[in-house]
C-alpha cells in the first residue's frame, strides 16, 4: 500500500495530495467488500445524518433529478420554499448565481444552510417564457416521512417514505388524527412501503412495536458485542385486532423490509 501511494504521488501525470490519495484507497477497500458497504468521509457522514435526523436547515423541497436540474416534486407544507411561492414541477437550474450542473447531490447540498441565510434560486415554470428568480431565507425544516389518507370503507393508508428518528412518531401521531377525525375505530390498515429504501433500524422497530402485543421483531448477529442484538415488541398495541396489509416492491430494502418481515412473521399482516 505504501509503495503504490508514493508510487502514484511521485510518477503519476498529475500532482494529487496526499489526503485524496488515503480517501480514494479507503473507499476502494470499503467497496470491495461486497456491494451494500462504503466509506463516507465526514461531509458526506452529515449529510446521512441530515437524512436520517428528520430536521434540518434549509428550504423544505422535495427534489427529483432532471436534465442539469432539479425537479421540484413536492415543497413541504408551510416550509420556506412554499412561503415563497416555489411550487411542484418547477425546474430550479441555477443557486446562487451558479448552475446546477451535473452534480446533482453537491445541488443539493448548497441549497442546505444556516437558519436564517437565504439562497437565490433561478428556476424555470411551465408556461413562463423567462427564468423566476427566488430569495429563499433557511428555516429550521421538519421533514414528515409518513403520509395518512383514509379510503373508503373506513380503510386507514399509511404512506412510510423511509425511517428516520421521527417516523415512529409521525406515525403514532397519524392514527391519532385520524381517530379524532374519525373515532370509529377503522376496519382496516393499509402500510405502504414501496420504493421504501429503509433508514433508521430503530424507527422501523419503534413502528412495528406499535402494531405488536409481543413476539421478536429483529435479532442480529455479528463479530462484535454491538452486532449481536435482539429487539421484542412490548405489550400494548394501537390498533388491537385491526387487520393489517403490508405493500412491498423491489425497491423495498433495509430497514422497511424489517417492519415487513416482523409483521408477516407474527401473523400480524
Amino acid at each position: 500500500m505504501r509503495e503504490v501511494l508514493d508510487r502514484v504521488q511521485n510518477e503519476y501525470v498529475d500532482e494529487i495530495p496526499h489526503p485524496a490519495l488515503v480517501d480514494g484507497a479507503l473507499r476502494g477497500l470499503v467497496s470491495g467488500l461486497d456491494p451494500y458497504s462504503s466509506y463516507l468521509d465526514a461531509e458526506e457522514y452529515a449529510d446521512l445524518r441530515v437524512s436520517t435526523a428528520g430536521t434540518y436547515a434549509g428550504i423544505g423541497i422535495e427534489v427529483s433529478t432532471a436534465e442539469r436540474a432539479l425537479r421540484v416534486v413536492r415543497p413541504f407544507r408551510d416550509s420556506p420554499a412554499a412561503t415563497a411561492g416555489i411550487r411542484s414541477g418547477d425546474l430550479i437550474a441555477a443557486i446562487d448565481g451558479e448552475p446546477v450542473g451535473q452534480d446533482l447531490d453537491a445541488a443539493m447540498t448548497r441549497m442546505r444552510g444556516p437558519r436564517g441565510s437565504v439562497v437565490k434560486l433561478g428556476v424555470m415554470r411551465a408556461g413562463s417564457a423567462l427564468p423566476l428568480e427566488f430569495n429563499v431565507e433557511r428555516a429550521q425544516v421538519d421533514v414528515h416521512s409518513v403520509a395518512f389518507l383514509p379510503l373508503d370503507g373506513g380503510v386507514l393508508y399509511a404512506r412510510i417514505t423511509g425511517f428516520s428518528d421521527t417516523t415512529a412518531a409521525d406515525f403514532v401521531g397519524g392514527i391519532a388524527r385520524a381517530r379524532r377525525d374519525s373515532p370509529a375505530k377503522p376496519r382496516g390498515l393499509v402500510i405502504d412501503l414501496r420504493n421504501n429504501p429503509g433508514g433508521v433500524l430503530e424507527s422501523a422497530v419503534d413502528v412495528a412495536d406499535q402494531l405488536l402485543e409481543s413476539g421478536v421483531i429483529v435479532t442480529a448477529d455479528g463479530r462484535t458485542p454491538q452486532a449481536r442484538f435482539h429487539m421484542a415488541a412490548t405489550p400494548g398495541e394501537l390498533l388491537p385486532g385491526v387487520p393489517v396489509v403490508v405493500l412491498v416492491n423491489g425497491g423495498t430494502a433495509s430497514a422497511a423490509e424489517i417492519l415487513a418481515g416482523a409483521l408477516q412473521d407474527q401473523h400480524r399482516a
